[in-house]
């Protein structure tokens, strides 16, 4: 009896005195205050990583060009999700409380959802970008500002109007109101989807994702293949200093293309845990344990803090625009107009 009583004691709720209040999360202080660390760390380098890209681009001119534009709203998609969503659900994680409001609640999971497939669209508009580069020659004229602009415009468009009208609406839960109503506590910020707008979720993030890995980077890779081939053969007739145009191009697309096959692998391994478990959660009555559903979603969520990474590793002029920013010399007048590209470490993106 003392027993019970004592395990009741040790409960804790997110909102005390209240019938059908959710419970919190009971972590003792020393593994909660790592958990906030590693999490708070993984907000702040989403921020301040996307922050660095965006101010790269934005302000030397140098980067001013049509993929460098696709990039830097990339970049902006994985810096909102790093401002208005991960110190949200830092809490929503580790407390199992939702303290933020049922009206936040919503545009929570609105921007989640628009950002994260933002994310997706960029990068597969980025992917368009080096499939229209296979041919170099008629790139410039194919791939303008205007059509950057475009592909920016649609990708943000489609990601918010699908998000706003399915989440915030609720049409998402049509069909299963009684078990979302029976999963629900107060405190709570639950994300729950029927069978029909998890199968649409999927389609979203299937379709483009199959288009961009075996469609599009498939002629890149071969084209890259081909012409680093024909480079070989004829690498010992023809001095590294009089490369033809097009033997140049061919290195430049080359880098380009793994460095975004990098970026579109860390996509789909941080996202096809989610997009799994989202439909067999749709059709098994939401069995999925939340600390479970929290790694998954985090492991979506780190991926805005990977890009920035991997433009430090794999791109030099942004190792360079972080050089000049940490030194202070981007407040110089004429820093806007320093060489970050040289004729070796051009890419396009």
């Amino acid at each position: 009896m003392v027993k019970n009583f004592s395990q009741a004691e040790a409960v804790e709720l997110c909102y005390k005195n209240v019938n059908r209040s959710c419970l919190k999360t009971p972590y003792s202080p020393g593994p909660r205050a790592i958990l906030y660390a590693v999490l708070s760390f993984g907000a702040l380098l989403t921020v301040f990583g996307n922050l660095l890209v965006i101010t790269a681009i934005l302000h030397f001119k140098q980067l001013h060009t049509s993929t460098k534009f696709l990039i830097a709203s990339l970049a902006c998609a994985d810096f909102s999700v790093g401002v208005t969503v991960m110190p949200f659900s830092t809490v929503r994680s580790l407390e199992s409380c939702w303290y933020f409001g049922e009206s936040y609640c919503k545009f929570h999971r609105c921007f989640d959802n628009s950002l994260c497939f933002a994310s997706l669209f960029h990068l597969c508009c980025i992917s368009v970008d080096r499939y229209i580069f296979t041919d170099p020659l008629t790139y410039p004229t194919k791939f303008t500002d205007l059509v950057s602009g475009i592909y920016i415009v649609l990708s943000w468009f489609f990601s918010v109007t699908y998000s706003f009208s399915v989440f915030h609406t609720g049409v998402n839960e049509e069909g299963v109101e009684d078990l979302v109503v029976a999963l629900t506590c107060v405190g709570g910020c639950p994300a729950s989807m029927n069978q029909n707008w998890v199968l649409i979720y999927f389609l979203l993030f299937f379709i483009p994702t199959v288009a961009m890995v075996f469609v599009i980077y498939g002629k890149v890779f071969l084209v890259a293949k081909y012409q680093a081939r024909k480079m070989e053969s004829t690498a010992s007739q023809v001095q590294s200093s009089s490369e033809s145009y097009k033997e140049r191009v061919a290195k430049r697309e080359r880098k380009a293309a793994e460095t975004l096959g990098i970026a579109t692998a860390a996509f789909l391994v941080s996202w096809l845990p989610y997009i799994i478990d989202a439909i067999i959660d749709a059709h098994m009555n939401f069995i999925t344990p939340p600390y479970v559903y929290e790694i998954l979603v985090w492991c979506v969520y780190y991926n805005s803090a990977m890009n920035p990474l991997i433009y430090v590793f794999f791109h030099p002029w942004f190792q360079k625009a972080i050089k000049l920013i940490a030194s202070g010399k981007v407040l110089r007048s004429d820093s806007s107009t320093i060489n970050l590209l040289s004729e070796e470490t051009y890419v396009y993106c």
